[in-house]
């Protein structure tokens, strides 16, 4: 939609989640929650997107940086009262507001697309998701009149035992006309039993006003989960890792046993490349076609593998970049390290890249051996074709050129002639 901007609530304490950290900053797969939101409104093609703080607000402006409008919400007084904290951002704007919350990283592009396109097609004032679940415990219930339309939304404090048995609930994502939104979230009444103002009660005075209200309902139940406790965490973590790999296998990755692989959000692989059990690969790590990693791998963020490389089990690769065709097979660290084509790392292999103060960089260059249980004390350089011997240690400072070897505690650099004749 031409005409859309988004709003992002993101205010709340979370004090469920009994955590120093602000709860939308908490990461699933490797991504803090807010993120899924805000990559979200900007794929279904919201223009500007304004995001609601109160809670620890300076925490999350420093993770959200200056892409975003922010409205601070001086008391935590509901929903309602969010919105209205954000209206100075919409003056003069007549198009349409979509309202999500921070802490929801389930929701697919595909519901909300479907949701804008029932919204402007109908004409509605505001049109709003739903899911039909199996536990609605904890969640506003959809009241319908008896032509099925939405009429309320009844939140569980505030429902009758009859409505708490219907398994419709409010999913909190809605699209508004705009002057409508800001003209009638005026009219929202405190809530006697918690002293808030809730933008569900919004649904009741547009249909009262004889305005039209939508619904659309999420295919997958599961969308509407919203992160609460350290609980919605791990069901969040489940669902989102699920999709991960069906999305890498749809892609032509190989995941050999999905249920003991785990890879965050953003990482990217290539086809072929075959992921063998127990494997982990953090966020911003990238892999190249036709690769074969672990079992009991670990990737960890900043890694780029180049293609057809070999990594096995009780490997660990950090911040590192590995030429295409090395071959790292086992029992292995390598971390801030850049590594040539067709290398071999072998067991046991170390690369000690922190000197107590800082890392320190690994340079190892094309088809050079790098014998089991070397010790390579950073910064070091390794030529082309040059061989570490088995249990050498080199040391800090070292370059082995082109074509030598070196061998030895500490690591003494020899012709290849003299290490052969030896």
């Amino acid at each position: 939609m031409k005409d859309l901007r988004a709003i992002i609530l993101a205010a709340g304490k979370g004090t469920r989640m009994k955590s120093d950290v602000p709860k939308v900053l908490h990461p699933v797969c490797g991504k803090p929650l807010i993120d899924y939101v805000l990559d979200l409104c900007r794929v279904v093609g919201s223009l500007k997107i304004c995001v609601v703080l109160g809670h620890q607000k300076e925490k999350i402006r420093s993770h959200l940086g200056s892409d975003f409008s922010i409205a601070v919400q001086k008391g935590l007084n509901g929903t309602a009262d969010a919105i209205k904290s954000a209206e100075g951002y919409f003056r003069g704007y007549h198009g349409h507001v979509l309202v999500l919350c921070g802490d929801t990283p389930l929701l697919k592009k595909e519901t909300i697309r479907d949701l804008l396109r029932k919204h402007k097609k109908s004409d509605a004032a505001c049109t709003f998701l739903t899911a039909v679940v199996d536990d609605s415990r904890g969640y506003g219930r959809i009241i319908r009149s008896s032509l099925g339309k939405a009429a309320a939304i009844r939140e569980e404090r505030d429902a009758t035992e009859f409505e708490k048995n219907i398994m419709e609930i409010n999913v909190g994502v809605y699209c508004f006309k705009s002057k409508l939104l800001f003209q009638f979230v005026k009219e929202v009444q405190q809530n006697k039993s918690k002293n808030e103002y809730y933008l569900t009660d919004i649904v009741e005075i547009f249909v009262d006003r004889g305005f039209k209200v939508e619904t659309l309902e999420a295919e997958d139940g599961r969308e509407g989960l919203g992160v609460n406790s350290r609980e919605d965490l791990a069901r969040c973590e489940t669902i989102l890792r699920e999709r991960i790999l069906q999305n890498l296998m749809r892609q032509g990755v190989t995941i050999v046993d999905p249920k003991t692989t785990y890879i965050d959000a953003d990482v990217k692989i290539g086809h072929d490349t075959v992921i063998r059990p127990f494997t982990v690969i953090e966020n911003n790590v990238r892999l190249g076609k036709r690769c074969v990693i672990g079992p009991f791998t670990h990737l960890r963020p900043g890694t780029r593998i180049g293609d057809q490389v070999e990594i096995g089990n009780f490997a660990e690769v950090s911040r590192t970049q590995i030429g295409r065709q090395s071959i790292m097979k086992h029992f292995s660290f390598l971390g801030d390290a850049i590594v040539g084509s067709r290398v071999n790392i072998g067991a046991g292999v170390v690369t000690a890249n922190y000197d107590g103060r800082e890392k320190n960089r690994t340079f190892i260059a094309d088809q050079a051996f790098i014998g089991s249980d070397s010790i390579l004390v950073a910064p070091v350089k390794i030529g082309k074709r040059a061989l570490t011997a088995a249990g050498c240690v080199v040391t800090k400072g070292t370059k082995v050129p082109e074509g030598s070897s070196i061998r030895g505690v500490p690591g003494k650099v020899y012709s290849k002639n003299s290490l052969s004749n030896d």
